[in-house]
């Protein structure tokens, strides 16, 4: 089975810690001062996200990634991460590069489908980085392999619920746990008579 792989080599990325900045407002309701808190992108944070998408969109085509339109398909996100001092702790950095390769467009629709594994954590002053590979996971919804899911199909199709569209199939299917399954068994399992 060819598997799609996709190699990418990030800057590192801008911790949460200065992701975001609060800025401070005031807004008059009923001629009184409201005092307000918005959220914005720090510079830093914004050159990331160009820089990186770049990156992303360069590989992509070069790579001939395949980008999927299924919303529930799930990727493996494996990062190893070089950085430039032994302070830096990678569980901070996850947000922005996430967000960056979903606005980027190119791999997958949302960071929902995303499945981050940090894979090392080393240290390289003079050439800090995040190497990536991102591909699709080996699980769909609650089966653990493609093989579950076709063995639980394929008792499916001899059920009157199968040709209504199951909700209890749809819903394995997005990962979603329900008492209608248990053991890989459909408790609402009612065969087609044959007449």
């Amino acid at each position: 089975m060819c598997i799609n792989i996709l190699k990418l080599i990030s800057p590192i990325p801008v911790s949460v810690n200065h992701f975001l900045k609060p800025r401070a407002f005031i807004i008059y309701k009923n001629g009184k001062p409201v005092p307000q808190v918005t959220m914005y992108e720090t510079a830093e944070a914004k050159k990331y996200k160009k820089d990186f998408i770049k990156i992303i969109k360069e590989q992509v085509k070069k790579q001939n990634w395949i980008k999927s339109d299924n919303k529930f398909q799930k990727y493996y996100v494996d990062c190893t991460f070089f950085f430039p001092r032994i302070d830096m702790d990678s569980n901070n950095t996850y947000k922005l590069m996430l967000d960056s390769i979903t606005e980027s467009e190119s791999i997958w629709l949302d960071d929902v489908q995303a499945c981050e594994r940090t894979q090392g954590i080393f240290y390289d002053s003079s050439n800090p980085r995040v190497q990536i590979e991102i591909h699709p996971v080996d699980f769909i919804g609650i089966f653990p392999t493609v093989e579950h899911l076709d063995k639980f199909k394929s008792k499916c199709i001899t059920c009157k619920r199968y040709k209504n569209n199951c909700s209890i199939l749809a819903k394995a299917c997005e990962g979603r746990i329900t008492e209608d399954i248990v053991d890989f068994v459909c408790g609402s399992f009612k065969e087609i008579k044959v007449k």
